[in-house]
């Protein structure tokens, strides 16, 4: 484990504190409430830091910014309501996402501070629902649409027991910051594309602890869409829902990823993949460990990726060729996985890197999958596609894979100890296949021989 900085934001009586309704919020949900609340966050600052309190009630808002040294808390019943007024939004540090959409706009943010908090046990209510129809949009023209949080090169920064719901896009946002905390935070957002949970992004000394994420796109996702590497993360004991992916790691991942630590979380009813660690965008991946996971109705349990699809995402950044992905290690799983998969038969691992660039000391030990089985020799046949340039998601190599336990191709150092893979159903595809793979070591597991393709 790593040891993470613990800031502490104490009050006292040379400290601003202040409730909002004292400066003018109203806190009817009709009368919107920015101005009044960024007076009483500002008031705080220039006083040298202090608490601002909600109270109980609905506080419509735009922006709001945070500032050094200032807590925002948010008592029981009070509820920070996003407006549908997309006029009410900035833009507080703009960049593309992986699919090139321009975004950045934020509900609540924090732009280069110190000492930042978040607490209490009221809600932040981006409004999601109302935000997206407030203006249509196709493929990358979501970027509109605010984040609910976002925490921007900011040094010290905590979220702790406050309720996150129904972002008008991505719900919690970090972006090079370090020594942030997220502890006891309940993320529910789901009522629009592109709810991620948490989002950290070319961050240092990141820690999450006992937090409940339910989310409509991808629930813990890192990034690296700057040159920074995103280092010392850190996920325990959280429970994951998602439309998408739970645990991922490099749809964006320019600067890379290393010293990464996930563990004791529960995942459930999730359909594109429990765990995802991927590389594709000439950043380098290493010293990744990933472990004690359960799974109930996962489509496609771990799925890992080296490709070169070399996207930048920052203005002034060149392209990179493509980086490495070395020294990951999955173990303590165990996993229930759908019926009912983004590729069929189901299959429970799915390891691919691209030729003349394999991924390197992969690690995958005790590891048990259920699976539905059901595969015929024409699926143990099939064909998968390399496609090096493409968006890192499982569908995007054909509709069936040729094993239903593993799996693996362009990999040099594959270690698979204890990994069985059970099936309900007759499968007629080997449990495990191998393509250009060297240095294969299996112990224990009822994966039996690869069957090896060329």
């Amino acid at each position: 484990m790593y040891r993470f900085l613990t800031i502490l934001l104490v009050s006292c009586s040379l400290c601003a504190a202040a409730s909002v309704k004292d400066l003018g919020a109203i806190g009817d949900g009709k009368t919107l409430d920015t101005v009044s609340i960024q007076k009483a966050i500002d008031q705080a600052h220039d006083s040298g830091g202090g608490v601002v309190t909600l109270p109980a009630g609905t506080y419509l808002v735009g922006t709001i910014l945070l500032k050094d040294n200032v807590t925002l808390h948010l008592d029981e019943g009070a509820e920070l309501l996003g407006t549908a007024d997309l006029s009410q939004y900035k833009n507080v540090d703009p960049f593309k996402d992986g699919l090139g959409a321009e975004v950045g706009f934020a509900m609540l943010a924090a732009v280069d501070a110190k000492n930042v908090a978040i607490e209490g046990k009221g809600t932040i209510n981006g409004n999601g629902k109302a935000v997206a129809a407030a203006k249509s949009f196709k493929g990358e023209g979501w970027g509109f649409r605010p984040f609910l949080v976002r925490i921007v090169r900011c040094d010290g920064a905590r979220l702790s027991n406050v309720t996150l719901r129904d972002a008008g896009s991505w719900t919690t946002n970090l972006f090079q910051s370090k020594n942030v905390t997220l502890e006891n935070v309940t993320i529910n957002s789901h009522v629009a594309p592109h709810n991620d949970g948490v989002d950290i992004d070319s961050c240092e000394h990141v820690s999450l602890k006992n937090c409940d994420i339910e989310s409509g796109d991808d629930a813990i996702c890192l990034k690296s869409t700057s040159a920074a590497i995103c280092r010392d993360i850190s996920a325990d004991n959280c429970r994951l829902k998602s439309n998408q992916g739970a645990i991922k790691l490099g749809t964006e991942s320019y600067g890379g990823f290393e010293h990464v630590r996930i563990s004791n979380c529960q995942i459930r009813d999730t359909r594109n993949g429990g765990i995802k660690v991927l590389c594709v965008d000439g950043g380098n991946l290493s010293d990744v460990v990933i472990s004690d996971i359960t799974m109930e109705n996962v489509k496609t349990p771990i799925f890992v990726r080296l490709g070169a699809r070399l996207k930048t995402f920052r203005d002034g950044d060149e392209k990179k060729p493509p980086g490495i992905l070395k020294d990951v290690t999955i173990r303590n799983v165990k996993a229930n996985a759908a019926a009912d998969a983004q590729i069929m038969p189901p299959t429970g691992v799915f390891i691919t890197g691209v030729p003349e660039h394999p991924i390197q000391n992969l690690t995958l030990e005790h590891v048990t999958i259920n699976l539905a089985g059901g595969g015929t020799e024409k699926d143990a046949n099939a064909v998968v596609d390399e496609k090096p340039e493409t968006y890192p998601e499982i569908n995007r190599f054909g509709k069936t894979l040729p094993a239903y336990g593993v799996f693996a191709r362009h990999v040099d150092g594959l270690k698979l100890i204890d990994v069985t893979c059970n099936v309900a159903a007759a499968d007629r595809r080997p449990a495990l296949v191998c393509q250009d793979v060297q240095n294969l070591t299996q112990e224990a597991g009822t994966l039996g021989s690869p069957a090896v393709r060329k």
